[in-house]
């Protein structure tokens, strides 16, 4: 009977939003506008820290990297759930579903650790900053970046290949958007226990580890924003690292309470429960992207500055 019960899949369906014609219609022209601000507004981001040489700093070298794995991340998925809302056919490849995972994986891992980097960036600017242009030499930053994506990859590539080996039954609906990883583990008709280990201490290290160093980092910077006299120079201090905060708020804020919440068997059974878990995950996927660049060019002179000289020289040289 368990053999009967298995089979091997070479494809999944994507339930998403199946059955709700009008609705799709509605997502598909909403998440891709935002797509199309996410693409313009990280290039943005990403093209004046390269073309501006005032931004040559640590700061912006880590936003830039932020905004390529925005850009990443949200191509992994976003395509492919465009052309699933005007396509009869929303099936994906287990191959195609592998990769997919992957690539998402990677990337929200590498971001959760980049997160982190920046709070210590924005500690030793605050609290140390005679120290500031040793402690953060182009050689650290360069490797602390490269360190995060490094740990991006690694931690996606063991948590996928121990998801892909599992067996499959018959079932083959994903009910999500996109293959999310703990959407197709709930496919697997096996035990799951050592997958969801693995994921618990991934989860430890990438998401809560940089976490607890963001609230370190802000914590030491308070102490150190307190100390200033004027209420002015309080201001002028905080506003170099409230455009990161607010971020830190929203990515940590949603990825922890997708992942992080309590799940029995009833609510991973309850279609009210998936639900609310596709469109968290959509907020995640397409909201935070395209609100990064929004926060940072609105929290940030330097940006506005550099946004404006871009446009100054692009209308010139027409």
């Amino acid at each position: 009977m368990q053999r009967e019960n298995q089979t091997i899949l070479v494809e999944f369906f994507l339930k998403g939003l199946s059955g709700y014609p009008r609705l799709e219609l509605l997502f598909f022209v909403l998440i891709l506008i935002m797509y199309v601000v996410i693409l313009l507004g990280n290039g943005t981001l990403i093209l004046i820290s390269v073309l501006d040489s005032q931004l040559h700093t640590p700061m912006y070298f880590f936003l830039g990297n932020l905004s390529i794995l925005d850009i990443c991340y949200t191509t992994t998925s976003i395509p492919s759930t465009l052309v699933s809302f005007l396509s009869e056919r929303k099936t994906i490849s287990f191959t195609g579903c592998a990769v997919q995972m992957f690539l998402g994986l990677a990337m929200g891992t590498t971001e959760c650790v980049l997160l982190g980097m920046m709070a210590f960036d924005r500690y030793v600017a605050i609290c140390n900053p005679l120290r500031y242009s040793v402690i953060m030499s182009k050689d650290s930053y360069v490797s602390m970046a490269a360190g995060s994506w490094i740990i991006g990859v690694v931690n996606s590539a063991v948590q996928t290949v121990f998801v892909v080996q599992l067996p499959f039954c018959r079932n083959n609906v994903i009910n999500h958007f996109s293959c999310e990883i703990l959407a197709v583990m709930k496919l697997a008709c096996a035990d799951i226990s050592g997958n969801e280990f693995i994921m618990l201490v991934a989860t430890t290290l990438f998401i809560l580890t940089p976490l607890l160093l963001i609230i370190m980092s802000y914590t030491l910077i308070v102490v150190s924003i307190l100390k200033i006299r004027s209420s002015e120079g309080r201001s002028k201090v905080f506003s170099t690292c409230s455009a990161h905060l607010t971020v830190v708020i929203i990515f940590y804020g949603t990825i922890l309470f997708m992942y992080m919440k309590p799940k029995s068997k009833e609510t991973l059974n309850s279609d009210d429960m998936d639900a609310t878990d596709k469109l968290i995950s959509m907020f995640y996927g397409v909201v935070t992207p395209m609100m990064n660049p929004v926060i940072y060019s609105l929290r940030n002179k330097d940006v506005k500055e550099a946004v404006k000289h871009l446009l100054r020289s692009k209308v010139f040289n027409m």
